[in-house]
């Protein structure tokens, strides 16, 4: 079954070119050309991927981002034509996995598109099926689910990567250029801030209260760590 592809951008020769692109790559897309129509297709049927522009009427990449991680974990590539930090942080505080700054190559955007959906694909594969129970989090890597006191926690495909990377060596401590690496899946020379606010985004979803973490730590100087158990 060929992968799903969700593209949604105002700009009609964007659609075209990149369209063209991924279905010469083997993708299979549904595009459309705002965001409240991406965000009715999104939840009318299932897709493996959505590429989003960040600026469209109606609804933003921004907006769509926030509310479809209320009910999915599907991972988001926004598309932005401001290459700004604030730009990036919001992306990826909004639940973006990954984000391209216009103008792009569209080669760029469809190997962004493969690593992301290789990520994926290798994490699974190279799980096993034993859940992980640590610092008061029950995971699957397998399932990809987060439990906490027996409740659901939803967690974005990035935010659940992050999570097991940290799990699977509890007490480790890890530079954010380790964290960056392991998300990108190769090597990284951007700000290691990002992973600050892929950091910011797990707690928020996992701390008893964010202003004191007690499972993903900060090492001042060094980086972070999960905790065997919460501190009290």
């Amino acid at each position: 079954m060929p992968v799903r592809i969700l593209l949604a951008d105002d700009e009609p020769s964007l659609i075209r070119s990149v369209t063209y692109a991924l279905e010469r790559d083997g993708y299979e897309v549904d595009a459309v050309a705002d965001g409240a129509s991406a965000l009715d297709r999104a939840r009318a049927a299932e897709h493996d991927l959505a590429i989003i522009d960040v600026m469209m009427p109606g609804l933003s990449g921004l907006d769509f981002c926030r509310q479809i991680r209320t009910q999915s974990a599907l991972p988001v590539i926004l598309l932005t034509a401001r290459d700004s930090e604030i730009d990036t942080v919001l992306g990826l505080e909004a639940g973006a996995d990954d984000y391209v700054t216009k103008p792009f190559s569209v080669a760029e955007l469809t190997s962004r598109v493969g690593a992301l959906l290789r990520r994926r694909r290798i994490d699974a594969a190279e799980r096993g099926t034993a859940r992980i129970a640590v610092a008061g989090l029950d995971i699957d890597p397998v399932g990809r689910t987060v439990e906490i006191d027996g409740a659901d926690v939803r967690l974005t495909s990035g935010e659940f990567d992050l999570l097991l990377f940290l799990a699977e060596s509890p007490g480790t401590v890890f530079s954010r250029e380790a964290i960056m690496e392991h998300l990108w899946r190769a090597p990284y020379y951007g700000d290691g801030r990002a992973a600050d606010t892929h950091i910011s985004n797990l707690r928020r979803k996992i701390e008893p209260d964010v202003a004191r973490p007690s499972r993903v730590v900060t090492v001042r100087g060094a980086g972070y760590k999960l905790a065997s158990a919460p501190r009290p």
